[in-house]
C-alpha cells in the first residue's frame, strides 16, 4: 500500500525557466514608498506610485498563493520599506498560513521594527534582513538622508529579542564613504550573534550624488579587509540559489557574506523572481522583462489563468544580467521600484 501511495502521489509543483533553473524564491514588494532616501537607492526628491496603482493586501495574498501553488517555497517581503505599508502585519499573518510556503522573510531598514518585531515573529516571519551602512550617527544620516541610527539599532535589538531564527545585517559599502567601518560592522554583528552581508552597489536608476564607478568596492576587497582581523572559514554548504557567498568567523556563529553582482555574478544558480508593488512580475534584476499581473487580476482572471501566464513568461527569464559601472545605467527604475 505504501508503494501504491507513492506511485499515486502528486509530483511537487515546479516553476522552471528556459535554462532549466528551478524558480523557488519570490521577492514580493509591498510598497515603493520608503521613509529613508539612501544615496545608492533613490533620488532625494522621489515620485511614488498613486495608491490606486499599488496592489491591495488581498491581491498580494492571492497572487502569493498562486506562486506557491506553482512551486515557490520562499517569499521575501520587500519595498521600498515594507513597514511603511499599512496592514503589513496582517499580510504576514495571511502569508504565514499559505500551505506549501516554507520560508517567509522580510528586508527592512529597521527604523519601524521595534514595536512590531514580536508580532511579526508570532505571525510566521522567520528571517529578517536589516540594512545598516554605518555605526556613526552623522554618517548614517548622511547616507540615508533621513535615517536615525538609534531607531535602527533599537529595531535590530528587538528582532534579536523576538527570537528570529535568522537575522542578517546588510551593508552597502561605498569607497570614500564607509569602507573604513567594515571592521566595526563585523564586530557589531558578531556581538549580536547575527550574520552580515556586504553588498556591491546596484546600478539601478540615475543618481547624481556620487559616481558609482569610483565608489565601487569589490566583494573580494571587502573579504580581504575582514580577513585582516579574523580567520574566515568558508561555508561548505552555501544557500542554493542565494546571492551571498558566506564565510564563518572562527570562534563565532556569525557568518560574513558578500553579494557581488559586478565582480562575480551569481546568475547561473538564480532561483529568484520579483513582484513589484504595482503587480509587475520582474524576471531579472538587471533587465526590464516583465509581466503585468495586476491587469488580469483586476479583470477577473482565475487562479488557473494567472498560473498559466506566470508559467509561460518564465521562458523569457534572461540567462544573466549585464551590469556596468560606468556611463548611464541600463535600468532606469530605482531599487525601491524593483522590490529589494
Amino acid at each position: 500500500m505504501i508503494m501504491t501511495a507513492l506511485r499515486n502521489a502528486e509530483p511537487a509543483p515546479r516553476l522552471v525557466d528556459g535554462f532549466g533553473r528551478d524558480i523557488t524564491y519570490l521577492r514580493l514588494s509591498v510598497t515603493d514608498r520608503c521613509d529613508f532616501r539612501c544615496v545608492y537607492c533613490m533620488a532625494e526628491d522621489m515620485q511614488f506610485l498613486p495608491r490606486s496603482a499599488v496592489l491591495s493586501i488581498e491581491e498580494m495574498e492571492r497572487l502569493a498563493g498562486v506562486f506557491v501553488s506553482l512551486g515557490i517555497r520562499k517569499i521575501r517581503l520587500t519595498g521600498g520599506e515594507p513597514l511603511v505599508r499599512k496592514g503589513l502585519p496582517e499580510l504576514v499573518e495571511r502569508l504565514g498560513r499559505l500551505p506549501g510556503l516554507e520560508t517567509l522573510a522580510m528586508t527592512t531598514n529597521g527604523a519601524r521594527l521595534a514595536p512590531v518585531a514580536q508580532r511579526l515573529r508570532a505571525a510566521g516571519l522567520s528571517q529578517l534582513n536589516i540594512s545598516i551602512d554605518s555605526l556613526d550617527a552623522a554618517r548614517f544620516h548622511e547616507l540615508t538622508r533621513t535615517g536615525v541610527l538609534t531607531d535602527v539599532q533599537a529595531g535590530i535589538a528587538a528582532a534579536v529579542a523576538a527570537g528570529f531564527p535568522r537575522i542578517r545585517l546588510n551593508s552597502v559599502i561605498l569607497r570614500g564613504r564607509n569602507e573604513d567601518e567594515v571592521p566595526a560592522l563585523v564586530a557589531y554583528a558578531a556581538s549580536l550573534g547575527v550574520d552580515l552581508a556586504f553588498i556591491e552597489e546596484m546600478p539601478l536608476g540615475v543618481i547624481s550624488e556620487h559616481d558609482r564607478g569610483l565608489a565601487h568596492v569589490s566583494g573580494q576587497e571587502l573579504l580581504t579587509m575582514v580577513a585582516a582581523q579574523h580567520v574566515l572559514l568558508p561555508e561548505s554548504s552555501q544557500e542554493v540559489g542565494g546571492p551571498a557567498r558566506y564565510h564563518r568567523l572562527q570562534g563565532s556563529n556569525t557568518r560574513v557574506g558578500v553579494i557581488t553582482p559586478h565582480s562575480q555574478n551569481f546568475c547561473a544558480s538564480c532561483n529568484r523572481i520579483r513582484l513589484t508593488a504595482e503587480g509587475r512580475l520582474l524576471l531579472c534584476l538587471g533587465h526590464e522583462h516583465s509581466l503585468d499581473l495586476r491587469e488580469p487580476l483586476r479583470a477577473g482572471a482565475s487562479d488557473a489563468e494567472l498560473a498559466a501566464l506566470i508559467t509561460a513568461t518564465m521562458m523569457r527569464k534572461p540567462e544573466r544580467h549585464e551590469f556596468a559601472l560606468a556611463g548611464e545605467p541600463q535600468i532606469v527604475r530605482f531599487m525601491n521600484m524593483t522590490g529589494g
